[in-house]
């Protein structure tokens, strides 16, 4: 992640603010900087932006992680050729792409990149056209194009810009006229979108197109990119494994306390004094107790408790080695067993979001797994180089998860191999695919029978609400359990076992055998084991399974065939 120690001194904001009517190199490297770190202040605002509540809201750090890896790729470069700069960019971005989101900003730099090949300088035409073809690109990387979207953002950005450069030659101008686009048409996308006007959020990918733009602008204008907009979240809504995935030197020591402060939280002021401590910063609120987690260097881990008992009362004070934490986490990773691979099968590549999970798919013979899943979407390359070095030119993708299927696909098309993906939507489904692979049959007959398995099970899962909405006739408050069935929010309830119940009242379950259980990091082996004995009792025709899933986020994942 980009360290708060940023390269951009206020002195170059004043220096490389737009004073003529074309750009080089040089200054879209900073431009693409400011963006980034605008987007970082915001990361969890449009992480928030999730039309269902659960606490998976990964946007925001997809599109992070997305361009921070476009980033990388000028970071270190001296170019003042603006084509070659965006090339690298663009690379980046399409190389480090997470979700939908990413994949999709990945295409936006793809198609400004191509227009901008190898050009000196960027005018207000060339910055119309580039968009023009950033659109394109998008609208043409995503097989059914959905309106409310991020698509929708960059096009009406795009006929903007259009429009603007038609009027002007002010670089300065057609860019404020882009962010007022940007944000006219993220406030539109409700109405393009019944379901984010049913769960009174506007589009997540949308906003975070905005905030890059913005971030562009607010850079040249010489504001602050690092104040952050978020307001504060559920305590239950806090997730802090995501941020286990960008741990850097530097981070020594997560810290968490919950405190109750003597006075009303200025929050602007109490990330502006965190920021000067540490990374990777949430703040969490709950009937008047605050719960904050932050990253320190080990000689800073006492600051965030001096600072706060200046506010108010701590209650609790808890402090992980993230060094020994991160290479557990890595050891655990390594208990995976594999079966010996033969050159020239079929090989399975399985994404999956929990270490239980991992071993099953493993022990039906997966090749390879790719760690991810909900709010942990691995990158196009991370995918790649799972099965581009493999002794086999027959690939199956198995992305058990609808916003890393985009990915997978990029993934298939940077490949010379035969590859193929089958769109699994969840691990339920992965693993009904699974089990009809053959590493020595035919395979688009295997593909074909994979394919086929998809609809032999429902998947439904139990987690907990992170904000009050009615969505699909479902009422939902803040805190509650909440049960999706085929990814539709179906039912809430007070308790995993009422919630499991009544999600699989929503079955056609008098047609179905078995249920099996996945119980999550968040839920023990002995709550999922007396869960099965209530549903035993409850549905005593059927055979109930319980296996250890460790996925995050999720009390249970259910296979229900």
């Amino acid at each position: 992640m980009l360290d708060n120690r940023t390269n951009l001194s206020e002195q170059e904001i004043i220096e490389n603010k737009i004073t003529g009517n074309s750009i080089n190199g040089h200054q879209m490297k900073q431009f693409v900087e400011a963006a980034l770190r605008w987007l970082k202040a915001n990361q969890q605002l449009v992480n928030s932006l999730n039309v269902f509540p659960v606490p998976d809201g990964d946007t925001g750090t997809n599109m992070l992680l997305t361009m921070q890896a476009a980033y990388n790729e000028i970071a270190a470069i001296d170019e003042i050729n603006i084509g070659k700069v965006t090339k690298n960019v663009a690379q980046g971005a399409l190389m480090g792409a997470r979700g939908n989101s990413g994949v999709i900003l990945s295409q936006i730099w793809r198609g400004f990149a191509r227009v901008l090949d190898n050009l000196p300088e960027m005018d207000v035409q060339l910055f119309a056209r580039a968009l023009a073809e950033s659109r394109n690109t998008a609208y043409k990387g995503v097989v059914r194009p959905v309106e409310g979207t991020i698509l929708t953002v960059i096009k009406d950005v795009s006929i903007a810009v259009e429009n603007s450069a038609s009027r002007t030659s002010d670089l300065m101008t057609v860019l404020e006229d882009a962010v007022k686009a940007a944000d006219e048409s993220v406030k539109y996308t409700p109405e393009l979108l019944p379901i984010l006007k049913t769960a009174g959020v506007v589009d997540s990918g949308g906003k975070g197109l905005f905030f890059l733009l913005e971030g562009i602008l607010r850079f040249i204008k010489g504001q602050s990119l690092d104040e952050s907009l978020i307001a504060i979240k559920d305590i239950t809504a806090l997730q802090f494994s995501e941020t286990m995935e960008g741990v850097e030197d530097g981070q020594d020591v997560e810290v968490v306390i919950d405190f109750s402060p003597h006075n009303q939280l200025d929050l602007d002021a109490f990330y502006t004094d965190l920021a000067k401590i540490g990374t990777s910063i949430q703040v969490g609120e709950g009937d008047g107790l605050y719960r904050m987690h932050i990253h320190v260097e080990t000689d800073k881990q006492d600051e965030p408790e001096a600072l706060i008992k200046g506010m108010g009362k701590i209650h609790k004070v808890y402090k992980e080695d993230l060094v020994d934490q991160m290479k557990r986490i890595e050891a655990k990773k390594n208990e995976i067993s594999f079966s010996e691979f033969v050159p020239g099968s079929i090989a399975v590549i399985a994404v999956s979001p929990g270490i239980g999970l991992s071993k099953i798919f493993a022990s039906q013979g997966a090749t390879a797994i790719v760690t991810g899943g909900q709010t942990m979407n691995p990158s196009i390359q991370e995918i790649l180089k799972s099965f581009e070095d493999l002794p086999t030119d027959k690939v199956i993708i198995l992305p058990n998860n609808k916003n890393i299927i985009l990915a997978a696909n990029s993934a298939k098309s940077l490949s010379v191999k035969h590859v193929a993906v089958i769109p699994t939507h969840n691990v339920t489904q992965g693993i009904s695919a699974i089990l009809r692979w053959n590493p020595d049959g035919d395979l688009q007959q295997i593909v074909d029978d994979m394919n086929d398995a998809l609809e032999e099970a429902d998947c439904g899962e139990v987690t907990f609400a992170t904000r009050s909405v009615e969505i699909n006739g479902v009422k939902v408050k803040k805190g509650k359990m909440i049960g999706l069935l085929n990814g539709n929010l179906v039912v809430s309830g007070e308790s995993v076992k009422d919630t499991c119940i009544g999600l699989l009242n929503k079955t056609d379950i008098d047609d179905r055998e078995r249920i099996t259980l996945f119980y999550g990091c968040d839920f023990s082996e002995s709550e999922a084991n007396e869960l099965a004995s209530v549903l035993n009792e409850k549905y005593p025709d059927h055979e109930i399974e319980v296996h250890d899933g460790g996925q995050p986020n999720y009390h249970l994942i259910l296979s229900i065939e």
